[in-house]
C-alpha cells in the first residue's frame, strides 16, 4: 500500500462533496508529473485529501478503489477514490510546515503539484498530528 496527498480547491469540490458522494472520478489533473503520481496508484492506496487556497488544511482520508484509466487524451489519466473518514483535527499547513518529521514532504518542496507521494513515516507524523 502507498500513501498520497491529493490538494483540491474545497469551494469546486471538497471533502464534503466527497463525503456526500460517497466517491469520486479524481479527473482534470493536467500536470505531467502529478499524471504520473495518478498512474502509480493502486487499488487500496490510501489518499489524504487537503483543501488549497484559503484553508489550507488536510482534512480527511480516501481511498483509491479504481486505477488509472484514460482521462481525455494521452497521458491524462483519473482514478476512482472513496471517502473513508475525516481526520479528527483538521492539520494545517502551517503546523506541516512547523513538523520536523515532514520537512521533505513532496506537498512542501513542490507546493504547486495537486497530486503529491507521502512517505509512511509522513504519513504517520500527519495522522499523529491529527
Amino acid at each position: 500500500m502507498a500513501y498520497w496527498l491529493l490538494k483540491t480547491e474545497p469551494g469546486s469540490y471538497g471533502w464534503v462533496d466527497l463525503v456526500r458522494e460517497r466517491a469520486t472520478e479524481w479527473t482534470g489533473v493536467r500536470n505531467h508529473a502529478a499524471a504520473a503520481h495518478l498512474r502509480a496508484m493502486a487499488v487500496g492506496d490510501q489518499v489524504l485529501i487537503y483543501h488549497s487556497g484559503a484553508q489550507k488544511t488536510a482534512v480527511g482520508i480516501a481511498e483509491v478503489t479504481r486505477a488509472a484509466q484514460p482521462d481525455g487524451p494521452p497521458p491524462w489519466v483519473s482514478v476512482a477514490i472513496a471517502a473513508r473518514t475525516p481526520l479528527n483535527t483538521p492539520v494545517t499547513l502551517a503546523a506541516i510546515k512547523a513538523a520536523p518529521a515532514l520537512q521533505a514532504l513532496a506537498m512542501l518542496r513542490q507546493s504547486r503539484l495537486s497530486v503529491s507521494p507521502v512517505s509512511i513515516a509522513e504519513w504517520d507524523a500527519i495522522m499523529a498530528m491529527a
